[in-house]
């Protein structure tokens, strides 16, 4: 499953090429493309969807959703250890 996750801006980083940040998602970090978001500032949130950020969103939604999301166990299975998972169904055998 593809989630859209908001995640909190903790840098922006301008270079040739596009527009990137690294993004906290509860814990879990990564980079992510900022272009269809440019007017972001660090310490906002944005939604983001297979490493591109495609709007901004309001602090207590994206606490609600990251929360749930942790709740639900959709975290781990968005952000877990893709190698460990195939080798834990592949000994599940």
């Amino acid at each position: 499953m593809c989630l859209a996750v908001p995640g909190r801006v903790l840098a922006i980083e301008e270079r040739d090429g596009p527009l990137t940040g690294l993004i906290d998602f509860g814990g879990v970090r990564k980079d992510v493309c900022l272009e269809y978001v440019p007017e972001v500032k660090v310490g906002e949130y944005v939604i983001v969807h297979v490493g591109f950020a495609l709007q901004r969103l309001d602090e207590a939604s994206a606490r609600a959703s990251l929360e749930l999301f942790e709740q639900l166990g959709l975290m781990d299975e968005e952000f877990g250890d893709a190698w460990e998972r195939a080798a834990a169904e592949e000994g599940g055998r």
